[in-house]
């Protein structure tokens, strides 16, 4: 369904990272990079909203002329790259991570699997080895190399912003119908951003909305002046919560399911196509 661009031009843009703001490259085209600029200069609020890390941020914001607020982590950090400043952010506790620990425990038992922490830091350039913290059982790769390691009780023994279970035999929708069921979601909320074995654990209540709903706050403008774009299932709720939420083209079925408008793919200018019938 098409996006009706008859009505006001939104005030807060929020768009996922990858698969939907970025191609399967990685880059931030010109026409996206353009209409987004366009839309800034007229007075709309631009911002990203991820499940990366703040400090995996700068290979996108490198290819923007501007340097947008992020909520990243899921919603569990907000962050100014303008400042290169944490604004905001939502921790599990050590005894929450132990009780979705014992639950993965139980549901996994005969299934190879490993964790790991996203500790928040304070800026983008803190040691990676110092807030990506895995166990040896995570399945190392090239992108784990720099990785600090550790044993599980460890792991878990200081507050995180995300806690990661990974199990390379499953896909993310396998662990999440056996790990979520078993989580109560006023102690933590499960959800998922990639296909590949990776469930994602946050603060109960906390997701991309959470951390839209701060930018919000801070720009002055409603949920009803918001336009946001996802793909995956950790973007359900911002979509949810946004005016208008769309859904790409590449997007998970839910999410189609879910969006008041479904757009190209991610390389088909999904997102500017959109933005395209305002700015």
């Amino acid at each position: 369904m098409p996006v009706d661009a008859t009505g006001d031009a939104p005030r807060l843009i929020i768009s996922d990272i990858d698969g939907t703001f970025i191609t399967s490259a990685g880059r931030v085209t010109d026409r996206l990079r353009a209409v987004i600029v366009r839309a800034v200069e007229t007075g709309a609020h631009f911002g990203l909203a991820t499940g990366r890390p703040h400090r995996w941020l700068i290979p996108v914001l490198e290819q923007l002329p501007l340097a947008p607020v992020c909520v990243c982590a899921n919603g569990a950090v907000v962050y100014d790259p303008a400042t290169d400043r944490v604004l905001h952010a939502f921790e599990l506790s050590p005894s929450a991570m132990a009780e979705v620990v014992e639950a993965a425990e139980r549901v996994l038992a005969d299934v190879p699997h490993g964790y790991g922490v996203e500790r928040v830091g304070s800026s983008a350039l803190d040691p990676e080895e110092e807030c990506f913290i895995i166990t040896p059982e995570y399945n190392r790769d090239a992108w784990d190399s720099q990785f600090g390691v550790t044993d599980t009780q460890t792991l878990i023994s200081q507050p995180a912003a995300k806690l990661l279970v990974r199990c390379s035999s499953m896909t993310s929708a396998q662990m999440f119908e056996l790990i979520a069921p078993e989580v109560d979601p006023e102690l933590a909320h499960v959800t998922y951003s990639m296909d590949e074995g990776l469930i994602e654990v946050s603060c109960p209540g906390v997701d991309k909305a959470a951390g839209a709903r701060y930018l919000a706050e801070r720009y002055g403008v409603t949920a009803a002046d918001a336009i946001a774009f996802g793909d995956m299932p950790n973007d359900l709720e911002l979509l949810r919560w946004a005016g208008v939420g769309v859904a790409m083209g590449n997007a998970a079925p839910m999410l189609h399911d879910a969006a008041d408008h479904v757009t190209a793919t991610n390389d088909e200018y999904g997102v500017a196509r959109v933005l395209e019938r305002w700015f």
